[in-house]
């Protein structure tokens, strides 16, 4: 198969939803690059993320956050996976839509635990209750993500293929963004 992406794609969603393993699988799929807007910041700030957080704090990751993802939307369309906080800003959700589609993978807590709960690399589960910690984030984010221009579940028993494979499904309801060629 063949196709036309048209606008950028934004993966949003939790820590652990997929957005870079399914980004990196679609826009293989796609034909279109990958970009990675947590990757893009640390190039930037020649430091981790985790360490721009430690550093300088989440109100200034933020701020870099918004003008690196407005900078990578304003390109060739490709498949960009975002930070799961992100989708948190109105800024950023309003330039998803308008120079993209906003894509979210929705994923519960339990598939989400299941897979950053032995990962060093996400400050802000670096607390006594790491999975009360996603819980409250969830609970929280939710509600926004659901903002999203399109929403495809994740559920924990979809392979990387199969989820790249149901985003594609909801984009090609939206010949505005994908076409079959």
């Amino acid at each position: 198969m063949t196709f036309e992406l048209k606008k950028t794609i934004a993966l949003v969603g939790m820590m652990g939803a997929g957005k870079t393993a399914v980004g990196k699988a679609l826009a293989a799929k796609l034909d279109v690059p990958f970009l990675d807007s947590d990757a893009e910041i640390e190039i930037a700030a020649n430091r981790t993320i985790a360490e721009i957080f430690e550093r300088d704090g989440e109100p200034f990751f933020r701020q870099k956050e918004s003008l690196v993802i407005n900078r990578l939307l304003e390109g060739s369309p490709c498949v960009l996976s975002t930070g799961g906080g992100a989708f948190m800003s109105a800024d950023n959700r309003q330039v998803m839509t308008e120079k993209g589609v906003s894509v979210w993978l929705d994923a519960e807590v339990s598939v989400l635990w299941g897979r950053v709960k032995h990962k060093d690399s996400r400050p802000l589960l670096r607390t006594a209750d790491p999975l009360q910690t996603l819980s409250d984030l969830h609970t929280k984010r939710a509600p926004i993500y659901a903002r999203a221009d399109i929403a495809v579940p994740s559920l924990g028993s979809y392979s990387i293929e199969d989820m790249t494979d149901h985003v594609i499904a909801a984009l090609l309801q939206r010949p505005d963004v994908l076409e079959d060629k």
